[in-house]
């Protein structure tokens, strides 16, 4: 059966918010926005390289090595409800509390997974970060379902399977029935008050499909952090109701507003993959199964820092494979920041992108951001990255100072979104001469084409010309730069150029691998150009070609 992300009426509560009766205000408050003094690392001890991630983690980001706590844990991602209480949740527990990261007041008994009962006074783990080869999700236990009393849940969330990383989550909240979930009283606040950020262990993971992706989290996230998040965003919206539609459409306008370009694609397909994807530094979308359109081309890259999500059932099911599912493959591709479901999360449970970009955009890190777009606790969600990530921290200006550091096919989009801020403030001349320092500089195939754009919608083919002409033939870089190319091409023959769309054509359709499909979508254009610039041999040639592509579906 396929996956279903069923929308949610009103919540069934897990466990109600009240404070206990041994609350004080000196218990032990997180802090708002976590510092690497704040942060503690969970290693698997019988994984060598997950210790190699831990300690990368904690000397990049200058975390004390006092911070980092190994346990000997399962090999496997999925593990059961015993494992879990015997050999993570109670030594985690332990140790947080001989190392006075929780306040836990010990109580009589244990619940129904064993685990020991204990009423929390606070705690002071600003996020908790778990290293590859720490489990990822719990296997449902129906012992123990059928031994826990849960009348008043709905069927859907009569479950106990959940993320690992969502049951830590609760390590300071009053023991809670196992089945279902918890409300998150961080959601949709933007200054949460010390009751509720004591209550909540902000989780995120360093995992990915080899050891060398989830050390490329840190990594990435530290060069965008240097010099500012840039590149283009791409919102795909499914055309599937009333609820995920919305989500992406206001991050959609969030992003417009700071400036950013922005490919709002809102057919009901995913994206092709035809569609442009060149320095892709946000990737809002859904709803299919496993990474699939500009992202499936061979040696694509994300842009450094780029922050991706996309909304599917299974999105995290397993993090080991860098083609199934979504939240893998993101990372095996060079995203620094995504989030996904382990299991069957349905849809008003899952983290809101709108919520998640709109903290962000404040220069929140990724901790902060995560857990005010996530409803509910003990659930199906994970984040990966590094929690103190700060995608949006830098402002434009230092971006394009000339000691920033910024990359040069990275600079021309913050010039750009420079160009669209001046613009938007009335100051076009600025804004024009900026604009021709870069097209005089000629390093990226991106600002010609924008400008070209804008040129020809004002029915100025001759102004069009110098941008496409001046661009650069190959610094697109690579397959995410191949429909920047196809879009160069096919403005230089709207331009009254086919001749030197031809030339482009041929150079793009020179490389060896690129796909059948982009063939057979790019072919008919090419050939269309190469007639119009009296270019026979070429246009015979490419028709040849065309004429013995298998067909498509």
């Amino acid at each position: 059966m396929a996956p279903r992300l069923l929308r949610l009426l009103p919540f069934l509560r897990r466990c109600t918010l009240l404070l206990l009766p041994g609350w004080s205000a000196a218990a032990p408050i997180p802090p708002a926005a976590p510092a690497p003094a704040d942060v503690v690392v969970l290693a698997n001890a019988r994984d060598p390289e997950s210790l190699a991630l831990a300690r990368h983690y904690l000397a990049a980001r200058g975390v004390p090595e006092a911070n980092l706590v190994a346990l000997p844990l399962p090999a496997e991602e999925t593990i059961s409800r015993a494992q879990f209480t015997a050999e993570l949740w109670e030594p985690l527990t332990d140790w947080l509390r001989a190392q006075q990261w929780v306040d836990l007041l010990p109580m009589e008994g244990r619940d129904a997974a064993g685990r020991r009962r204990h009423a929390p006074q606070g705690h002071r783990i600003g996020a908790l970060v778990l290293c590859r080869g720490v489990p990822l999700k719990v296997a449902p236990d129906e012992g123990l379902l059928a031994a826990e009393a849960t009348p008043k849940l709905r069927a859907e969330f009569r479950t106990n399977q959940a993320a690992v990383d969502a049951e830590l989550s609760l390590i300071a909240w009053p023991v809670a029935l196992l089945a279902g979930f918890t409300p998150n009283p961080l959601f949709n606040r933007d200054q949460p008050g010390p009751a509720e950020r004591a209550r909540v262990v902000r989780v995120s993971r360093l995992d990915g499909p080899s050891a060398e992706a989830a050390r490329a989290l840190v990594d990435s996230a530290l060069a965008a952090e240097r010099h500012g998040l840039a590149g283009r965003a791409l919102i795909d919206l499914a055309q599937r109701g009333k609820v995920g539609d919305p989500w992406l459409a206001t991050a959609a306008r969030e992003l417009a507003a700071r400036d950013f370009e922005v490919l709002l694609d809102e057919a009901p397909a995913t994206l092709p993959a035809t569609a442009r994807a060149e320095a892709t530094a946000v990737y809002f979308g859904w709803y299919t199964g496993a990474i699939d359109g500009p992202f499936r081309l061979p040696g694509f890259r994300f842009a450094p820092g780029a922050i991706a999500l996309h909304i599917y059932s299974y999105s995290a099911a397993t993090l080991r494979d860098a083609e199934n599912g979504w939240t893998g493959p993101f990372v095996a591709r060079g995203v620094a920041a995504t989030v996904g479901n382990v299991y069957e999360p349905y849809l008003e449970l899952t983290h809101r992108p709108d919520l998640l970009l709109r903290r962000l955009l404040t220069g929140a890190t990724w901790a902060e951001a995560v857990f005010q777009s996530l409803p509910v606790l003990g659930w199906q969600a994970v984040a990966l990255g590094d929690p103190l990530y700060r995608p949006f921290a830098t402002s434009l200006e230092a971006q394009l100072a000339p000691d920033s550091g910024l990359p040069p096919e990275l600079r021309s989009h913050a010039r750009l979104r420079r160009v669209r801020e001046l613009a938007r403030l009335g100051r076009a001349a600025e804004a024009e001469r900026l604009l021709e320092r870069a097209r005089d500089e000629a390093t990226d195939a991106s600002v010609a084409v924008w400008a070209a754009r804008r040129e020809l919608a004002a029915g100025r083919a001759a102004g069009a010309l110098p941008w496409l002409l001046a661009a650069p033939v190959d610094a697109a870089g690579g397959a995410a730069g191949w429909a920047l190319r196809a879009d160069l091409a096919g403005l230089l023959t709207a331009a009254g150029r086919p001749d030197a769309a031809t030339t482009r054509w041929a150079a793009l359709l020179g490389e060896a691998q690129l796909p059948v499909d982009l063939r057979r979508s790019w072919l008919p254009r090419a050939i269309e150009a190469a007639t119009t610039a009296g270019e026979t041999v070429a246009a015979e040639r490419w028709r040849g070609e065309l004429a013995g592509l298998p067909p498509g579906n």
